[in-house]
């Protein structure tokens, strides 16, 4: 008699979109006024490349015919896509309505320098779980509004049955699961430098999230950087545990 598995693997249904967020790799020590539109806008870091090469080995096999690359204003992302889009020859297309959520008073090194000197208005944020108590900083719901905004560009302008890769941040995977699963709001706010999160939308408009925060395809010298400096949601931060 043949044994056989009672389940089969996952496969994405017919007439859906599965869509890959990756984090952007680690970012450089942000210079004061590298900045564009409020936002802190560093470059990558050296690991940041490196995740970046990872991240396009990972993603070597995809079909290009099949595939749509996405990227935000800020130029981690672009970067971090880069190898990528030399891999598969896609050129990205740019959503503005993705990119990170912006902290005001505390954008760029601001945010670390509280962060080390635990910020009692920090704290609060995390323990009230809204970024928007932050001085100047988005208002929750206009940030939660433009995210949808931006993934509904992405099932739109991407064919049913094809692959989504959006390079973005850490603040927007963890909105996207967040309103997927009806979770809490900062739940998801761990999202590591170069990981995977994949989400599928289906073809009656419903969105399931199938993986969180995957590493696997990092070295484990990222790996143990990043699990020992948790990444908060704002990748604008200074040190290696938020760049």
């Amino acid at each position: 008699m043949i044994d056989r598995d009672l389940q089969a693997p996952f496969t994405v249904p017919a007439g859906a979109i599965e869509i890959i967020l990756v984090r952007h790799g680690s970012s450089s020590a942000t210079t004061d006024g590298v900045f564009l539109d409020g936002h802190a806008d560093p470059p990558l870091s050296s690991r940041g490349v490196t995740q970046a090469t990872a991240v396009a080995h990972r993603l070597r096999t995809l079909d290009p015919a099949r595939t749509a690359l996405f990227v935000t204003t800020l130029r981690r992302t672009a970067q971090t896509a880069e190898p990528t889009a030399a891999a598969l020859g896609i050129a990205p297309t740019v959503i503005a309505d993705l990119r990170e959520v912006c902290l005001g008073d505390y954008e760029g090194s601001e945010y670390e320098h509280r962060r080390r000197a635990a910020d009692p208005l920090l704290e609060r944020v995390f323990a009230d779980e809204r970024w928007d108590l932050i001085p100047g900083a988005e208002n929750a719901e206009t940030f939660r509004a433009r995210v949808h905004r931006g993934l509904d560009t992405i099932v739109h302008t991407t064919p049913a049955g094809s692959t989504a890769v959006a390079f973005v941040h850490g603040g927007v995977v963890a909105e996207i699961c967040r309103s997927t699963t009806g979770s809490r709001p900062f739940a998801f706010v761990d999202v590591e430098n170069g990981s995977f999160t994949r989400i599928v939308h289906h073809a009656d408009g419903a969105y399931r999230l199938r993986t969180f925060n995957d590493t696997t395809h990092l070295t484990p010298a990222d790996e143990t950087a990043q699990r020992s400096h948790p990444a908060h949601a704002h990748s604008s931060a200074t040190s290696a545990a938020h760049s």
